[in-house]
């Protein structure tokens, strides 16, 4: 847990605050914190660091044939996003390199969205639906796209998601509870089924290929590289 001085009551106020909420996620994710360290009064110049709780959390893959890497597996592969995207740019990576602030509300987190999400993924991976799997998270969804397509040896992919009040909070909102994966054949039927079972949004978004990273927004080209 690190943060700047705790004697100033907006930072202290900081601490409390991440500590609750740490909790507040711990118990409906099932997970344990067994030990930690604070790190207190990080200033430069009496500007405080943004509050910055780390979690490392360690789990068991009980079939190591199972584990899924981010990257794209190979051709014709469907892509799907599962979760749900919502116009938050708020505390974006896209607000602050592309409009060079820091500010707005950031993305309201549904634990229970969250933890069906996980166990989804846990099931469709264990069962073999699975060829990669990636979350959303900082960048948001074109980010995700464009990392599913690192280490591939060239594999690209088309792609085409709806509308989010803008493109740009289509493509770079950094909603929680989403992940991009990628199945084949019967399994994406499976798949989705499965996630309907799950209570878990699901729609088939694309598929893998070519060798460039295309990506559409409510059937308009947006990206192309």
């Amino acid at each position: 847990l690190n943060f700047g001085n705790p004697e100033r009551p907006e930072i202290m106020w900081q601490f409390a605050e991440a500590v609750q909420g740490i909790g507040e996620a711990c118990r409906p994710l099932d997970v344990p914190i067994t030990g930690g360290n604070v790190s207190l009064y990080n200033e430069t110049d009496g500007k405080p660091i943004y509050p910055t709780p780390i979690l490392g959390v360690v789990g068991v893959i009980v079939d190591a044939s199972r584990a899924l890497a981010r990257a794209f597996r190979g051709e014709g592969d469907a892509i799907v996003l599962l979760g749900e995207t919502f116009a938050e740019l708020g505390g974006s990576e896209f607000l602050k390199i592309v409009h060079g602030e820091v500010k707005g509300r950031p993305p309201r987190l549904d634990l229970a969205r969250e933890r069906a999400l996980i166990d989804l993924l846990v099931r469709a991976a264990r069962s073999g639906l699975l060829g990669s799997a990636h979350d959303c998270s900082d960048g948001g969804f074109a980010v995700t796209i464009a990392e599913c397509a690192f280490d591939t040896d060239g594999i690209g992919c088309a792609v085409d998601v709806p509308s989010s009040d803008s493109v740009e909070a289509a493509l770079f909102s950094e909603s929680a509870s989403r992940a991009v994966v990628t199945t084949s054949g019967p399994n994406t039927a499976a798949l989705l089924e499965l996630a309907a079972g799950a209570g878990v949004p699901a729609q088939v978004i694309g598929r893998t290929g070519g060798t460039r990273v295309r990506i559409s927004v409510g059937g308009v080209l947006a990206i192309d590289c």
